[in-house]
């Protein structure tokens, strides 16, 4: 049976604004040759999110646009978005951005008469024919209806404008104010608009995360979710969140976590390329230390690490490295080593979220360390998701993560590491001994996926000359540290000496006593000879007087023969 192809369905055509995530999130823009409506309160980015749409199109897309504002000058506007890097004075006088402030003050006009917008209408169309404007911005639309109170005929110009914006074929923001209750304060723009993003400035606990929300797109799908963005000088950025899938590749690399007793204790010699990495454990057991080992390992085989820190500075993180021999600062000098320093306070968990995705997408580094996650603070639940989506979006892009995290009481359950354990493809835990008086450091690995790994206790130690790991040493009393072990070693060596000693005593007994022996059997065995030789000696002389006398009787018996 012949398959059936599928029906034809037009894309509704979309013209990107250039903003980091937005463009994803709509699937390519914003509808082409139709009016968009930005709304929120004040001080959530509406102005600067028009306008950084208006220079993208300008600079990235080759298409001029015109900012029409009611409010701010083209001087002041000019001003503000240069903290975005934006000139807008040269894109002007490039004659691809025009800007046009149109003062309206609502105690000078007096309504009387039929309300209509065609002379806004002539002078939008003359500052669009000058350029060859293919985009258009007005801001906002409150200012421009400020004074008219009829409600018929404002709904009748709102659809009489946005209908000459889709005839001139304008991709067109228009921004306005939220109200009670409402998108917008007249409530009717959001009604006539193709596509209506809300823009949301909350701040909660005293810190403020700004958000966005596509509230509708006519023709076409969009993420419905709220996504937190982020206004630096870097420019706009929106942080899609992570999906829940679990698709994303895996390496069978391994690579070294700088501490030559960690990877021999691995079974593969190091972690995997793409995993992540918990490393937890008390204050003072050098977390920091180890993450900065780790930093260093990458960067010395000429890979590219981002370092997140959110307790301390770059330039003490790298004083203090230097005290086990690490110079991270020719790294950093290099561009292969970068550090993120901020307090967790200065921004919301979604804006920390959204700040680590720019920072990645900038500067795409193979290894990434956050230290510590247990310095974030919120809600059980939003801190967990917020660290679930950082680790899957490291996983998702192959990069090897570090995360410290400082653990209450060094038990293996503890609600510092805000539940990311059971997230995590290898755990070490770090962890403080104390005997006769000292505090001794020692680790253990309690989990590596996909690899055998030692379940031994091992000391280690921080030197001038990095982190050494000791070979452990197992007594009666179990694991033994610091100068206790060295004092049982110490009292063991001297009674493998004191058998040693007293079997060579034994030893040597023995030999004297061979040596009696020996010096006896040689004086029996001499005695012994003597007296051979003198039964020797008699038996010589019998056999002689026996000769002498068998001679003698044959003599005689001769002689008596003879008388005869």
């Amino acid at each position: 049976m012949p398959i059936k192809p599928a029906p034809f369905r037009p894309s509704l055509p979309k013209t990107p604004t250039g903003v980091a995530g937005f463009d994803e999130i709509t699937m390519g823009g914003l509808p082409t040759g139709r009016p968009s409506l930005v709304c929120g309160a004040t001080g959530s980015g509406k102005t600067l999110f028009a306008a950084t749409f208006l220079v993208n199109g300008a600079v990235k897309y080759g298409e001029p646009g015109v900012f029409m504002s009611f409010e701010e000058r083209a001087e002041d506007l000019a001003a503000n978005v240069a903290s975005l890097g934006y000139d807008l004075e040269a894109l002007v006088a490039e004659g691809r951005l025009g800007i046009d402030h149109v003062h309206i003050a609502r105690n000078e006009i007096e309504e009387t008469g039929e309300y209509d917008l065609e002379g806004l209408f002539v002078r939008l169309g003359f500052a669009v024919d000058q350029i060859g404007a293919k985009r258009v911005v007005l801001d906002t639309l409150e200012s421009l209806f400020s004074s008219l109170s009829d409600e018929a005929v404002l709904r009748a110009e709102l659809r009489r404008l946005f209908s000459w914006i889709k005839a001139r074929g304008l991709t067109a923001i228009i921004t306005g104010e939220q109200g009670e209750g409402r998108f917008t304060r007249h409530g009717l723009e959001e009604y006539v608009s193709d596509c209506v993003v809300l823009l949301d400035n909350r701040v909660q606990d005293q810190v403020t995360t700004r958000r966005l929300r596509v509230v509708k797109y006519r023709g076409s799908a969009h993420g419905t979710n709220e996504y937190p963005f982020l206004i630096n000088d870097h420019g706009i950025s929106v942080l899609p969140v992570t999906g829940a899938s679990l698709s994303y590749s895996v390496s069978d690399e391994v690579m070294s976590s700088g501490v030559g007793g960690i990877d021999a204790m691995l079974g593969k010699g190091g972690f995997f390329r793409g995993s992540s990495v918990l490393l937890s454990g008390l204050a003072g057991t050098g977390k920091t230390t180890f993450a900065a080992t780790f930093a260093d390992a990458a960067c010395t085989r000429g890979e590219r690490c981002l370092f997140f820190v959110f307790e301390e500075s770059a330039e003490q993180i790298c004083r203090n490295a230097r005290s086990v021999g690490l110079d991270l600062q020719r790294h950093v000098e290099s561009g292969l080593l970068r550090f993120e320093a901020a307090r967790p306070s200065l921004y919301g968990l979604e804006m920390h979220l959204a700040r680590i995705h720019r920072d990645l997408d900038a500067f795409r580094p193979a290894v990434v360390v956050v230290d510590p996650i247990s310095a974030f603070r919120g809600p059980d639940l939003e801190v967990y998701a917020a660290l679930l989506r950082m680790v899957d979006l490291l996983k998702s892009r192959r990069i090897t993560g570090l995360f410290t995290s400082l653990r209450g009481d060094g038990g293996l359950q503890d609600a510092e590491d805000q539940g990311l354990s059971s997230l995590m493809d290898s755990w070490i835990k770090l962890q403080t001994v104390e005997a006769n008086g000292e505090m001794n450091r020692t680790l253990y690995i309690i989990k590596s996926r996909g690899m055998s790994h030692s379940n031994q206790v091992r000391e280690y130690v921080m030197s001038g000359t990095g982190i050494g790991l000791i070979e452990p040493y197992i007594g009666p009393g179990g694991v033994l540290t610091g100068s206790a072990r060295i004092t049982q070693v110490a009292r063991e060596e001297a009674m493998q000496l004191h058998r040693r000693q007293k079997a060579e005593r034994r030893q040597q007994a023995l030999e004297r006593r061979r040596a009696a022996l020996e010096r006896q059997i040689a004086e029996m065995r001499a005695s012994l000879e003597t007296e051979e030789e003198e039964a020797a000696g008699w038996l010589r002389e019998e056999e002689l007087r026996e000769l002498v006398l068998k001679q003698d009787r044959e003599v005689l018996a001769s002689r008596r023969s003879a008388a005869e």
